[in-house]
Formats: C-alpha cells, sequence, structure tokens
C-alpha cells in the first residue's frame, strides 16, 4: 500500500468495521446495561455509522476513478509457510457493490425506525443489522478466498440470528434453524474446496487464484475428478447463500424474521453470494466444465421452478421470496455463460426493485397485521405510496419498459439467441411467470373491494414512506445508472427484434396475470387436475416433503439405530464389566480376615504355584 494514496483510499479498510462498530455500540442497550432511557440511541448511532460508511465509498469511488484501481493488503497471520493475509480489491465494480450493500442497509435502518417503532429489542435488531452490514462489506472488497469464506460464514450466523429475532415463537426458531442448517450445507462443501485449493495453489488470494488455474487446466496438474469436485464444491457456498436449488428452502423459511431484515436478505444478501461465484468463476470454469454446467442446470431448474412456485402463494412474503430464488437463477445463469457484465447488471436492477417489493410488503404488514393475500384486498385508494412501490418494484424486477430489467434482458438474449436459444426461452418464461405473479398480487392487494381487515387501513408511517418514495425514484434511475457503468457501452446495445421478443414476454405476463383467478377464501378450483396442480406449486413440489423422506427420515433411523447400539450394547457390556467387578469385590471382601499368618501364606502359596508354572513351562 503506497502512503502517496488519498486518505479515503487508504483507509478503505474501515468500511467494514463501520457495520461491526455499529453493532458493538449498540450493546449497552441491546444487553441491558443501560435501561434509563429506549432502545432508540442504538438505531441512532448505527445511523450514523452507516451513513459515514456510504460517504466513505463514494469518496473512495471518486478517487478510483482518477488514480485507477487499487489493491490493499495487510498481514495477518504467518506461521511456518502458512502466510494469512487481509487483501482489498478497490475495483469499480466491488465498489459500486459496497455502495449498493451500504446504502441499502441506511435506506432499510431508517425504515426500521418505523417498521419496528414499539419494539422492546429495538437496539438488539440494529446491532444484528451492523453486523450483517459489515460481513457483507467485507465480503464484496475481499481480494481473498479464506477472508472471502470467513465473512460467509459471518453472514450465516447473522442470518439465523436475525430470523430467530423473535425467538419466543416456536415457528421462528424452526425457521432460523432449518435456515441456518441448509446454508451450512454450502459452507461445508465451500470450506473443502478452499481447503484443496490451499493445499495445491499455495496462496488463496484471487489473482494468484486465477494464475495457478490457467497454468494447472494446461498442464493438467489436476484430474479430471478432482478438477469436477473441486468446482462442484466452490460453487456450493454461493448456490446456498443465493438460495438456489437444492439448497433454496431456506429462503423461504426466513420470511418469519423481521421484514427490514427480509429487505436485505432478498436484495444484497443474495447479490454477496453471487458476487462471491463470479469471483470463483476463473478458478471454476478451466478445471471443471463440468461445474459450469451444473451451473447452467441448477440456474435453470431455480429459475422455471421458483417462479412457478411464486404463482401458488397466498403469502405475500413468500410471493416474493421464490421469485428472487427464480431471478438469481437467471443471474447463475449469466454467470456460467461467462457474462459477468450482463450478470452484475441484473444483480443492480434486481437489488433495488426487490428490496422497493419488500419495503412495500412491510408497509402492508406495518398497517393490517396480516400477510395472507386471501384477507387484502382494496387498498389502492388508501395507500398511494406503498401502491406506487408496488407498481415500480414489481416493473424493475421484470423485462418491462423503461425500467432497468428490460434493459438486462435485452443483454443478456442478445448473448443468447445465437447460440444458446433454449436458455433465451428460459429467459423469456421466466420473465412471463414473473409479470404474471407480480399482477396476480397486485390485483388481490389493491383490486376489489375492501376486505374486513383493510377498510381502515392507514399509509404508512412517514419513517417508511420515505425511504420507499426514495428508493422509487432510485429504481425509476437505474436506467441512467447503467449507462454509466464500463462494461456496457450502451444500454440498448442489441436490435430492436430482441427488445420486441423481451417486451412481448413481458405483455403476455400481464395478460396471464389478469387471467388468474384472483387470491380469495376457498378459491381453490373444483377440478381434480386444477387443484393438484395448485398443490404441487403451492407446496414447492413437495420438495421439503420428499427432503423429510430421502434424507430426514433415513439420518434419524440412523441416528436411532446408534443410540440403540451405544445404549443396549455398549452401555450393556460396559454395565456388565462393572457388576462383575462389584460382585467379585463383594466375594474377595469375604476372604479379607485380619490375621496376617493367612496373609502370608496366600502369598507363599501363590508364589509356588507361579514356580511350578514356570517350571512346567520350560519343560515342556
Amino acid at each position: 500500500m503506497s502512503d502517496a494514496l488519498p486518505l479515503p483510499l487508504q483507509f478503505t479498510w474501515l468500511i467494514p468495521v463501520y457495520g461491526f462498530s455499529g453493532m458493538v455500540l449498540s450493546l449497552p442497550w441491546a444487553s441491558g446495561w443501560i435501561k434509563r432511557n429506549g432502545p432508540r440511541p442504538a438505531a441512532y448511532l448505527n445511523l450514523l455509522v452507516t451513513l459515514v460508511a456510504v460517504i466513505h465509498g463514494s469518496l473512495v469511488i471518486r478517487d478510483v476513478f482518477a488514480v485507477g484501481p487499487q489493491h490493499l493488503e495487510f498481514a495477518w497471520f504467518k506461521a511456518a509457510d502458512l502466510d494469512l493475509r487481509l487483501g482489498f480489491d478497490l475495483s469499480l465494480t466491488n465498489l459500486a457493490a459496497l455502495e449498493l450493500v451500504t446504502s441499502m442497509s441506511l435506506i432499510c435502518q431508517v425504515y426500521a425506525l418505523g417498521y419496528l417503532d414499539k419494539e422492546w429489542s429495538l437496539a438488539r435488531f440494529y446491532a444484528l443489522i451492523g453486523f450483517f452490514e459489515g460481513a457483507m462489506s467485507g465480503v464484496v472488497l475481499s481480494s481473498n478466498l479464506f477472508l472471502s469464506y470467513f465473512l460467509l460464514e459471518m453472514l450465516t450466523l447473522s442470518t439465523y440470528l436475525l430470523v430467530g429475532f423473535w425467538y419466543a415463537q416456536p415457528l421462528v426458531v424452526t425457521a432460523a434453524r432449518d435456515a441456518f442448517l441448509t446454508k451450512r450445507v454450502g459452507d461445508v462443501l465451500l470450506l473443502m474446496g478452499v481447503v484443496a485449493l490451499a493445499a495445491w495453489a499455495g496462496s488463496l488470494e484471487f489473482n494468484d487464484l486465477y494464475v495457478w488455474a490457467a497454468e494447472a487446466a494446461k498442464q493438467g496438474l489436476v484430474g479430471p475428478l478432482a478438477g469436477t469436485l473441486l468446482g462442484l464444491g466452490l460453487i456450493a457456498g454461493p448456490m446456498g447463500k443465493c438460495a438456489q436449488f437444492p439448497m433454496h428452502l431456506w429462503l423461504d423459511e426466513a420470511m418469519e424474521g423481521p421484514n427490514p431484515a427480509s429487505i436485505l436478505r432478498n436484495s444484497v444478501v443474495v447479490t454477496c453470494g453471487a458476487i462471491v461465484l463470479l469471483k470463483l468463476m476463473p478458478v471454476v470454469a478451466p478445471l471443471s466444465p463440468l461445474a459450469t454446467d451444473v451451473l447452467l442446470v441448477v440456474g435453470t431448474i431455480s429459475a422455471l421452478g421458483g417462479a412457478l412456485v411464486a404463482l401458488a402463494q397466498v403469502d405475500l412474503k413468500r410471493a416474493f421470496s421464490y421469485g428472487t430464488t427464480s431471478y438469481l437463477g437467471l443471474v447463475f445463469i449469466a454467470i456460467g455463460l461467462q457474462q459477468p457484465g450482463i450478470a452484475l447488471l441484473l444483480l443492480l436492477a434486481h437489488g433495488l426493485a426487490r428490496a422497493l417489493q419488500f419495503m412495500g410488503v412491510g408497509s402492508i404488514i406495518a398497517t393490517t397485521n396480516c400477510q395472507d393475500l386471501t384477507e387484502l384486498g382494496g387498498i389502492g385508494t388508501r395507500m398511494p405510496a406503498t401502491l406506487l412501490a408496488f407498481m415500480v418494484g414489481g416493473a424493475g424486477v421484470t423485462a418491462l419498459v423503461p425500467l432497468g430489467g428490460f434493459w438486462c434482458f435485452g443483454l443478456m438474449l442478445n448473448v443468447l439467441v445465437p447460440s444458446h436459444p433454449l436458455l433465451a426461452g428460459v429467459f423469456l418464461l421466466t420473465n412471463l411467470l414473473t409479470t404474471a405473479n407480480v399482477i396476480r398480487v397486485l390485483r388481490s392487494l389493491f383490486g376489489g373491494a375492501p376486505l374486513p381487515k383493510t377498510r381502515r387501513a392507514p399509509e404508512c408511517n412517514w419513517l417508511m414512506a420515505l425511504p420507499m418514495v426514495s428508493l422509487t425514484v432510485l429504481v425509476l434511475l437505474v436506467p441512467l445508472i447503467m449507462q454509466r457503468i464500463d462494461p456496457v457501452p450502451g444500454i440498448a446495445a442489441f436490435p430492436t427484434m430482441v427488445g420486441v421478443a423481451v417486451l412481448l414476454s413481458g405483455c403476455a405476463g400481464v395478460l396471464v396475470g389478469c387471467l388468474l383467478p384472483k387470491d380469495e377464501f376457498w378459491s381453490r378450483s373444483r377440478q381434480p387436475v386444477v387443484r393438484v396442480v395448485q398443490d404441487l406449486l403451492a407446496y414447492d413440489f413437495y420438495t421439503p416433503e420428499l427432503y423429510r423422506r430421502i434424507i430426514v427420515s433415513p439420518v434419524a433411523a440412523i441416528a436411532r439405530f446408534v443410540l440403540w447400539i451405544d445404549r443396549t450394547l455398549v452401555k450393556g457390556l460396559v454395565d456388565g464389566v462393572g457388576r462383575l467387578s462389584l460382585s467379585t469385590a463383594e466375594g474377595l471382601k469375604l476372604t479379607i480376615s485380619g490375621q496376617l499368618q493367612s496373609y502370608v501364606l496366600t502369598v507363599i502359596v501363590g508364589i509356588l504355584m507361579l514356580l511350578a508354572a514356570f517350571q512346567w513351562f520350560r519343560v515342556a
């Protein structure tokens, strides 16, 4: 690191520390050490340090524009041949992702002041949000795989704590446990890949890994099987973080947590997982073409499956959480096809629009205390700001003109049509289904006559409305932001026919969404075939039941069998030996007479018997 660099660049490592410092500053209120005032000072302190992080990040972007990308590195731990360092890559791509993380964290923290206005453990929530923010900021800046893995583990822990925020509810505890264990599956497989790379490459810096992977692929230093296992392990971690099939169920479970945390989880947490995958692809692609194909298959299943399942959900938060899984499936396809620029644009457009959608969701939940679509309706005239947020957010996550999703889909289709027409069809069909789901939810929420729970629903308070309206404006400005991103010289750089195809898929989705029946009480079809399809989608193709039968039940049966062996055989044998020892001791104690001559006689007889035995063995 050069001392000639501007000060904001030299101290970029402080940006993740700001989030962790917010957590530390909240502890006196979160732990109850300060009881004379409410928990709001903890929230204000977190807002302050997050605002400093946003400003610092903006200054770093300005300096990188002036002096070019930089790399900061600090020695951390060295023993024998193990040399671990903390590295930060200050490229425009990483810094743009960092600004997305810190800005969304700031907006969500303001939003949470209104949403959790009467929450008695508000300080604990802000402490966890600070922990969340610090880990995400470190992930996007990290230039080292070991540090990235360490921070991803922190994200897994913070997810567990935030999902289980209302820990007095049994369903919340179950959801937090399931989310944690599901993500741990991907984390363990990623750890195996990290250990293997540390042994083979000798360094965990991403730039060093890229050089090693290219050399290993050229010289055949890693066999096909080892390369495939390594590639699958490296992509498993991001698959878990991005809620991709088959590790997608945790995101649905995580909706039991507070809505402000769901905003971050569905916008920037999944973005962090995708960015780690982007950093790993130059290692995976040369060593394992099969792992790249797996990415495409997983992305396709997640995109289409998530969009279909979302159509049958009557829980407001779950209807959009499955949409997140679907959209990230499209991002995985872009990454698998080596299109990092378009993948980043997809993440930008999705992160802002999805956060806006979940802000609208939180607004409705806060004013109606309900998130069941069958009990909501007719609130369009009562909540105009929320209606606008839903409409703009829905248009942003779909390919409707002129928002960011349209340009991203057009750029991707322009790449896919000549070489991968089937994947182009996946993009168009996913856009159709996503648009249909957005229209379905809009009709159920805002159309028709008011229902009992929505007749007196007011607009949300200003602390929720202000960030929601601000983010609405930002989503509308996404096309202008995309024009300034370096990898894409012009956002309309695709043929007109491609744009028409994208637009037609969106229009078809609007038509399908209008034709779908509204979510009402007893809205299940009386036709057996339709009802079977409804249940199949509503229960996520029975994936939870399938996992219970083929994974959970066999593991539980094995555990019960091992427990039986332990309790019956092992414990029985040990207890038998113990009882034999006790009974022998009881018998021997009766031979204790207290007479010295009998003891001497016993010793002499024993010695004579031992000598006779030795003599017998020698003769034999």
